[in-house]
């Protein structure tokens, strides 16, 4: 029997928050923390969290969409102006210039006189998970796991309040993963960062559990109530063996499985999304309501975020939920409410072996950085499982695939549904940017460019020389092209021959349309999958890929981070017979416009087109004047339908298709795609 205790602190709440310039995010932030949000969750832009500068070629369009942009100190002097550093718990959610955003924080901490030892908050810092779901890596795993080795070391050392990795699973649910994957592939990424840090040397024995300690995680909880409160528990059981038996740490303190959360927005709908509210505060009870696991941290999506950007509204009717669950109801004045249930303890245990059979098949293939084409084509297979379940409608989602009956919602009505990032930004922080460079002390700069890239060349730890960059004016864009410079780039695996269960009935339809356009064409219809710019998630595109080559179309899909003059390079090279575009960052309009034109130069103009994608309503019109041929958004859940009207398309433009097209046997355009 449960009985009352002492009350608990409440978990700390946060907003994922950040966009158009580090001025207007200032003011979300300050407006944030005035209604009670008690720590700092930054949301940076792509060209940010990819390395590069807002007037980069690959920024175009993207400057401000999802997040912040930083391209300097003085971005961040703007973007944290009027906040305490020495006070503030604040969580950057960034990963391949983790080094690069702790350096511009701590030389913003330094300038303003903050002793650096009471800095506390995080830096996500997990390389692996961008590799198998959000895509913005850009270093080779080597070098990026080096670099982590590095913000941990120096971490250690001198921000001992800091959380300098933040092993995340949450982009791992979101692309498909099971519970029991999601467990095994969260823990062997912190193993294979702790096994780097160890095997380096450059920290001493007797502080090495303190590294561990101060390793936290970033979950995810989904509505599947059960299942997410036995995942949490079989998380810490998990993570305090690992510690115990792998690293030998004696503490107990040092072996807590620490976390933060945020809350399933792959399972948010964008047709009756007044309905994700209820969504939210269930997935949020899996993470609060066990004491033995309660997250750290919460931060929740608003219930709008299918459609787009939330507005400040929206994200206050978020933070209004936790509030109401920490401080009206009793939650937090009992002890573990789930101690000796029969049904939980048996789903934990039933995690915990599941989990532990996938990390041993994992360390056999030598952890987890020698894993990642193994886990990313799981990954695929899942959400490809998932995907089908949703399609016959095995698996129901209220206003989706059932009672899709609806009255007009008041919510979205009279007013602007969600915020949008005028284009006139992109010009205001490319224009600022240059203003930065020309005022700075270009010696400086250059000598500390220099050491950076004698650090980065000789293994030395990558974090003074940053901070020293930082402070002489250095830019995103220029840190980031020393270390691509001396490391070069990467292109992680797309996955999309993953071995997955295909439904032959439910295809057998579709596949005959395919057959049918095909011999009209005189060679297999054939389909190019683009991802432009900088957005990294890609479990859209890898999902019509995968359904498109099931049903016999010849496939093309390069995965992540493409040039629109690539794409159309791509289109012309395999005589594409339709070209397919998935942009979720908001920078849809300029990128499709780019696609579209350049196919037109390049003699493709009778192509079609067609685009997926977080699309608000208003830019359906927009994107049709560019030049799109169809437009899907997540309401569009049946792939088939989808590739039904992708054929349609090509066989109403047959006739012209075929005259410009040379043939090409099947089997020879498959060898030569790679599929």
């Amino acid at each position: 029997m449960s009985v009352k205790t002492e009350r608990d602190r409440p978990w700390m709440f946060r907003t994922y928050a950040g966009h158009s310039t580090a001025k207007a995010s200032n003011e979300l932030y300050r407006k944030n923390l005035s209604k009670g949000q008690t720590g700092l969750s930054i949301a940076f832009d792509l060209p940010t969290q990819t390395g590069y500068d807002s007037d980069e070629a690959l920024a175009r369009g993207e400057v401000g969409k999802v997040g912040v942009p930083v391209s300097h100190l003085g971005d961040m002097r703007a973007l944290l102006k009027g906040i305490p550093l020495a006070e503030m718990n604040t969580s950057m959610t960034i990963n391949a210039t983790a080094a690069w955003l702790l350096s511009l924080y701590v030389s913003l901490a330094d300038e303003q006189g903050v002793d650096r030892t009471k800095l506390t908050g995080t830096v996500q810092n997990d390389i692996i998970k961008e590799y198998l779901s959000r895509g913005t890596y850009v270093f080779p795993p080597d070098p990026s796991l080096r670099l982590i080795k590095d913000v941990i070391v120096f971490a250690n050392r001198e921000l001992p309040k800091w959380n300098p990795t933040n092993v995340c699973s949450y982009h791992l649910q979101e692309a498909g993963a099971t519970p029991a994957q999601e467990l095994a592939f969260a823990l062997a990424t912190a193993i294979a960062v702790l096994d780097a840090v160890k095997a380096s040397g450059e920290v001493p024995e007797e502080k090495f559990p303190r590294v561990v300690g101060a390793i936290s995680f970033f979950v995810n909880a989904g509505v599947r109530f059960i299942t997410e409160v036995s995942k949490m528990r079989a998380f810490v059981d998990l993570w305090d063996e690992i510690a115990r038996e792998r690293y030998g740490v004696e503490e107990p303190k040092f072996r807590r499985f620490r976390y933060g959360v945020q809350v399933n927005s792959l399972g948010l709908t964008e047709p009756q999304p007044e309905n994700n509210v209820y969504r939210i505060l269930l997935s949020m009870l899996a993470v609060t309501l066990s004491k033995k696991a309660r997250a750290r941290a919460v931060q929740l999506p608003a219930w709008n975020e299918a459609l787009g950007l939330p507005r400040p509204w929206d994200q206050q009717w978020s933070l209004r939920l936790q509030q109401i669950v920490a401080y009206e109801t009793d939650l937090l004045e009992y002890a573990d409410i789930f101690d000796g249930s029969e049904v939980i303890d048996r789903k934990v245990e039933e995690l915990k072996e599941q989990a532990c059979a996938e990390l041993a098949k994992l360390d056999a293939m030598g952890g987890a950085v020698a894993s990642i084409d193994y886990m990313k084509e799981s990954l695929i297979a899942s959400n490809a499982e998932r995907i089908a379940d949703i399609e016959r409608g095995d698996q129901t989602l209220v206003g989706v695939n059932a009672y899709t009956e609806t009255e007009p919602s008041p919510l979205d009505s009279g007013v602007e549904g969600i915020l949008t990032v005028p284009e006139s930004v992109e010009i205001e922080q490319i224009a600022a940017l240059q203003a930065w460079r020309q005022k700075r002390d270009d010696a400086s700069v250059r000598e500390t460019l220099r050491e950076l890239k004698d650090a980065a060349s000789e293994g030395r730890n990558i974090m003074p020389p940053s901070i020293a960059a930082a402070k002489a004016g250095v830019t995103t864009g220029e840190w980031g092209a020393v270390l691509r410079e001396v490391f070069g780039e990467y292109r992680a695996p797309t996955g999309i021959g993953a071995s997955h269960e295909i439904d032959e009935a439910r295809l057998q339809d579709v596949r005959e349309l395919v057959s049918q356009v095909s011999g009209k064409l005189g060679r297999t219809l054939t389909f190019v999958v683009g991802k432009p710019g900088l957005d990294g998630h890609s479990n859209g595109a890898e999902q019509i890929a995968v359904r498109a080559d099931d049903v016999g179309m010849s496939v093309v899909y390069d995965g992540i981070r493409l040039t629109p003059d690539q794409i159309v390079e791509q289109a012309k090279e395999a005589k594409a017979h339709v070209v397919g575009l998935s942009i979720l960052s908001g920078s849809h309009v300029s990128l499709v416009r780019d696609v579209v034109q350049k196919l037109r130069e390049a003699g493709m103009g009778e192509v079609p087109v067609v685009v997926g994608g977080i699309i608000p309503a208003e830019d359906v019109n927009v994107l049709k004047q560019c030049g799109a041929a169809a437009i899907y958004t997540p309401k569009d859940f049946q792939l088939n339908e989808i590739m039904t009207g992708i054929v349609d398309l090509v066989d109403q433009k047959v006739e012209v298709l075929a005259e410009a097209d040379v043939p090409v046997p099947p089997l020879e355009a498959k060898e030569k795609l790679h599929l």
